[in-house]
């Protein structure tokens, strides 16, 4: 009795019907590239960095939007196989993140979990849905190369490219921090979250470890069409950096966009600077010289450049981080606790329409 009932009432797995993701909308390109799933394309810049160049073909901030009537959404995708750090879930570092917009508003809908020890996976990322149609979100890894992604529906489902979802383009250049260090997955980075909460296009240009302000990156940033820059690179940068290279990188973007907003911020504080005596003096020292830049510049008649100090970022009782650097999911909360107002005020009535 119990395999008739079983059999009875078992039901067919559907046939997945996959689409690549060239055919949606890419959303969150700085600029276009040869390999759609590079943030920069490289070759177009002479003089970059090793570092940097390791760190921009990285996915950290693109996604993935399309429609569909499906009633379960799945996945399958390659990356380069980084290992992941050990202060990063294996999902935000090399898997996937599904938003679908409810009632007008993003909500977290499912994530693809890679494979450990193979570069390439597949997966169901929600099911169990009705059939009307959603807005999808699908967020690639934060700090592996994307090499191959492919959505599925069920077959016999609709799925086509979904509108942009986000405007206005704003350039974020920082360090891990901006790359989406720690966050639990990679809806979570910041820059993520802001454009959900904003509805404007907060570009990820995290590079984790290497945002220093070079010269030749400096020249890369201010080439790119974009309607705002936010600068959080002062954690990778070291306070004699910050002196040096500041103006450069404001100026740099100021020749090449006389009315864009510039807007400076502050390192994060740093949780082990109040035990590590040098860890916490080279924060301030950090924080100091970039005040003292900004200063300089604003004298000099540099217009629509802001300052955001870091003081609230991560919250005082000391748990807003993963390693006493990186923001966990509450340190960020937190910090875009503190940021989106002043950014919002500051771009809402600055960027040209």
């Amino acid at each position: 009795m119990l395999s008739l009932f079983t059999f009875g009432f078992a039901q067919k797995r559907p046939k997945i019907a996959y689409t690549p993701a060239k055919d949606l909308t890419l959303v969150g390109k700085v600029a276009s590239t040869e390999n759609i799933f590079h943030r920069v394309d490289t070759n177009a810049f002479a003089g970059l960095p090793a570092a940097v160049k390791k760190r921009v073909v990285q996915s950290g901030g693109l996604a993935v939007s399309f429609k569909t009537n499906s009633p379960a959404i799945y996945a399958k995708w390659c990356t380069a196989g980084t290992v992941a750090s050990a202060t990063m879930t294996s999902v935000a570092y090399r898997g996937l993140d599904l938003y679908i917009k409810k009632d007008g508003r993003w909500q977290y809908a499912g994530v693809a979990r890679p494979r450990e020890g193979q570069t390439c996976a597949s997966t169901t990322i929600v099911r169990g849905m009705d059939n009307a149609e959603k807005e999808c979100l699908l967020y690639l890894p934060l700090y592996d190369e994307t090499t191959r992604l492919e959505v599925g529906v069920d077959e016999g489902s609709t799925v086509q490219a979904g509108a942009y979802p986000f405007q206005k383009r704003v350039l974020i250049y920082g360090s891990s921090i901006v790359q989406g260090s720690s966050a639990s997955r990679s809806g979570m980075a910041y820059p993520a979250r802001l454009s959900r909460e904003t509805g404007m296009d907060f570009l990820n240009l995290g590079m984790g470890g290497s945002a220093k302000m070079e010269k030749s990156v400096a020249d890369m940033i201010a080439s790119f069409d974009v309607d705002a820059f936010v600068l959080d690179c002062i954690p990778n940068s070291s306070p004699k950096m910050v002196s040096e290279r500041t103006a450069y990188l404001v100026e740099t973007i100021r020749k090449k966009h006389p009315n864009a907003p510039i807007i400076v911020m502050q390192s994060v504080i740093r949780e082990r600077g109040y035990f590590n005596l040098a860890s916490g003096e080279r924060v301030r020292q950090q924080n100091a010289n970039v005040k003292v830049e900004m200063v300089k510049l604003l004298q000099k008649g540099v217009k629509n450049l802001y300052f955001i100090p870091a003081d609230d970022f991560l919250g005082h009782d000391h748990e807003g981080s993963v390693d006493g650097t990186h923001p966990n999911d509450l340190g960020f909360d937190r910090m875009i606790q503190v940021i989106k107002p002043r950014l919002v005020e500051i771009l809402g009535t600055s960027i040209e329409k």
